[in-house]
């Protein structure tokens, strides 16, 4: 049994990710009832790669947010603190000329100041201990004017699909983990994390407090997701 709990003790999560990194995009696939492909064109167009661009994919496990940000042309660096999904993720995205792996954490990056032109993370905030502290670094490494991409699980805002969120959280999800998951027990933090997670204007204002600006989000599929954007000010 390998799983996370709230505190995020940073060794928990990467060993979680570890146990969990040969089947991870299948069984997001599987929870996500066929939207991560579409959550990830979302955040893949937000971003807006462009060829000769330097873009930070952090949080990016086994780099399947990361290769369709390199199909752009842009070079992209696929970082994460798990050795276990960034394993998977070279053998998976080898053929990937423009993409290379890099094993850091997201509250004290291993980049100088103002070196790429976005920085984006996935589904992977809210499993950081110290987000505001991700955010800062987030700001640091990024080129002035350069840009953020943030697509993280949020909270419906209609109360009818809420109460279907929490009921398929509830009820659905702990089988389809059973049937496609190598580790049952790390999906229960799953929806802990969820649950314990700032809604869209607590995020915008945790993103602006450490100096982005232009911050905005929009929901996707009702608000199950939420997809937020800033850029580091010129000066």
């Amino acid at each position: 049994m390998t799983r996370a709990d709230l505190g995020k003790d940073p060794s928990q999560v990467s060993a979680m990710f570890d146990r969990v990194a040969a089947r991870y995009d299948r069984t997001n696939t599987v929870l996500s009832m066929g939207n991560a492909p579409l959550w990830r064109v979302a955040t893949t167009r937000a971003v807006a790669p462009k060829p000769g661009e330097r873009i930070l994919d952090v949080a990016a496990g086994t780099g399947t947010s990361s290769a369709s940000l390199a199909a752009s042309g842009a070079s992209v660096v696929a970082a994460d603190f798990s050795p276990g999904m960034i394993e998977v993720g070279r053998a998976r995205q080898e053929h990937v000329p423009n993409l290379v792996f890099v094993e850091a954490d997201a509250t004290n990056l291993p980049f100088g100041d103002d070196q790429f032109d976005a920085v984006t993370i996935s589904f992977g905030l809210r499993n950081v201990n110290g987000p505001e502290q991700a955010l800062a670094e987030f700001l640091r490494v990024t080129k002035p004017g350069g840009r953020l991409v943030i697509c993280e699980f949020s909270q419906p805002q209609a109360p009818l699909i809420r109460t279907g969120y929490h009921a398929y959280q509830r009820y659905v999800m702990p089988t389809l983990v059973r049937l496609s998951s190598s580790n049952d027990d790390a999906y229960d933090y799953l929806n802990e994390s969820i649950d314990a997670w700032p809604e869209q204007p607590e995020l915008a204002a945790l993103i602006r407090s450490v100096g982005y600006t232009d911050v905005a989000w929009r929901n996707l599929t009702g608000g199950i997701v939420a997809l937020h954007r800033a850029r580091k000010p010129l000066a």
